[in-house]
């Protein structure tokens, strides 16, 4: 089998050599090339033809993003960004993934070699899911620059109606799921029902994803809190590093976040988010699948559907990985498996036919 060809881009000799070394360790990639600036990057990459790049975030000539934008428009490849955590490089990191990087590693501000060491599994991992990626050729690079607000966008979508406030849609997403959620979230209407979400993403991120989608988004959206009521026309996400789950408090619902073990190896998982929606919402609950890597929340999904919920998958050719909405698809727990832009659409028909009603009595 041939392995991964990888270009490393990094500005830090440092950091391009422990790259280099994490990857050149497993057998099945083999770093082809390290550039210490986009520039250099620029041939290297005509001349090596990589199946995936690392792209630093910021670099002097040339800072990630600016590179990041052309390659997309100019070669589309699959990029892993190595970021930095911090609120200026959640934002850049976010703006990466909208122009059409497949996923981030966050290294660490102090420690950096002993860091990335520690993160080498995860850094191989995402190489290796960023090889299987769709990517897409970025036609207009969005405007908004990295860390500016957002303009508010005028969705038009017509009101929902009266609506059940029991009714609750829950997403999961992991690797491309950032923008596919917001593309999911900036359909709604301001009185759709609450929307509960588990990202994978790690601590540090989150709360500038929320913000963002905030600024985009007709409906609220912030990072979830535990104990707060889940309530109509609001989004919220699972902190990075937590889970997050859904109680019944009287007769409302309460999000809970919680500490815990990984589970399928991520925290927050979606499992244990949809789980909490077969247990707790049954009926009236929604389920959207989103794309991501390997089968986190599959089962989950199929204990919501036994338990009376409606659900949606996002179907292969939209998303930038498979995996995810593949293995709810095969255990049996999607009703519709539907391109990403009929999601929103067809989620707004499903409450529309239902408007008043608990789907407890549907």
């Amino acid at each position: 089998m041939a392995k991964t060809r990888v270009v490393v881009v990094d500005d830090s000799a440092l950091v391009r050599s422990l790259l280099t070394e994490i990857i050149n360790r497993e057998p099945d990639m083999s770093c082809v090339g390290a550039a210490s600036d986009p520039i250099v990057a620029r041939e290297m990459i005509r001349n090596l033809d990589p199946d995936v790049i690392t792209l630093d975030v910021e670099m002097p000539r040339m800072d990630g993003i600016d590179f990041l934008s052309r390659l997309m428009r100019l070669r589309p490849t699959p990029v892993v960004m190595v970021s930095t955590l911090t609120e200026r490089g959640a934002e850049v990191t976010l703006k990466a993934l909208e122009l059409g990087a497949v996923d981030f590693v966050a290294k660490p501000k102090i420690g950096v070699a002993d860091g990335l060491r520690q993160l080498g599994a995860d850094i191989t991992e995402k190489i290796r899911t960023a090889a299987q990626a769709r990517v897409r050729k970025l036609v207009t690079a969005p405007s908004v620059a990295p860390g500016a607000a957002a303009p508010r966008v005028a969705v038009p979508t017509a009101s929902l109606g009266r609506l059940s406030t029991e009714k609750i849609v829950f997403i999961g997403a992991s690797t491309g799921g950032t923008e596919a959620t917001k593309e999911v979230l900036m359909a709604l209407p301001a009185d759709a029902p609450a929307v509960v979400i588990t990202q994978h993403m790690p601590p540090g991120f989150t709360t500038s994803y929320a913000n963002r989608l905030d600024g985009l988004c007709r409906i609220s959206v912030r990072e979830a809190r535990d104990g707060e009521r889940v309530l109509p026309g609001h989004a919220y996400i699972a902190p990075g590093g937590l889970h997050l789950s859904v109680e019944r408090s009287g007769a409302n619902y309460v999000a809970r976040v919680q500490d815990g073990e990984p589970v399928n190896r991520h925290k927050p998982s979606v499992e244990v988010l949809f789980k909490s929606a077969a247990r707790v919402v049954g009926p009236n609950a929604i389920g959207i699948m989103l794309t991501g890597m390997g089968a986190d929340g599959a089962k989950a999904m199929r204990e919501m559907r036994d338990a009376g919920s409606y659900n949606l998958c996002q179907d292969e050719a939209s998303c930038v990985v498979f995996g995810m909405p593949r293995e709810a698809i095969a255990a049996g727990a999607a009703h519709e498996v539907l391109p990403l832009s009929q999601i929103a659409p067809h989620l707004l028909e499903r409450l529309r036919s239902t408007a008043g009603l608990s789907l407890n009595r549907v």
